[in-house]
């Protein structure tokens, strides 16, 4: 089954960190890594965050969270 990466943007968005997390980590594809990388980031884990980053393709942005959620969302 595909990640429903908007989905997972959304409760994000809600705060419902737990449940985005549990939704996104499941999946491998780029952008799904891309968004676990993000939810590292919201939750302060920038080691984890740098490894789901690399995995989808990518550094460790240097962009605040408010400019990456909107990176992300608009790649939907």
């Amino acid at each position: 089954m595909a990640c429903d990466h908007g989905k997972v943007l959304q409760l994000a968005r809600e705060g419902n960190w737990e449940e985005s997390h549990a939704m996104v980590q499941v999946h491998g594809d780029e952008f799904s890594c891309q968004i676990h990388g993000y939810l590292h980031r919201v939750e302060g884990d920038l080691d984890n965050a740098r490894y789901w980053y690399g995995r989808g393709g990518m550094r460790l942005p240097s962009n605040t969270l408010e400019e990456e959620y909107a990176r992300l969302l608009a790649r939907l």
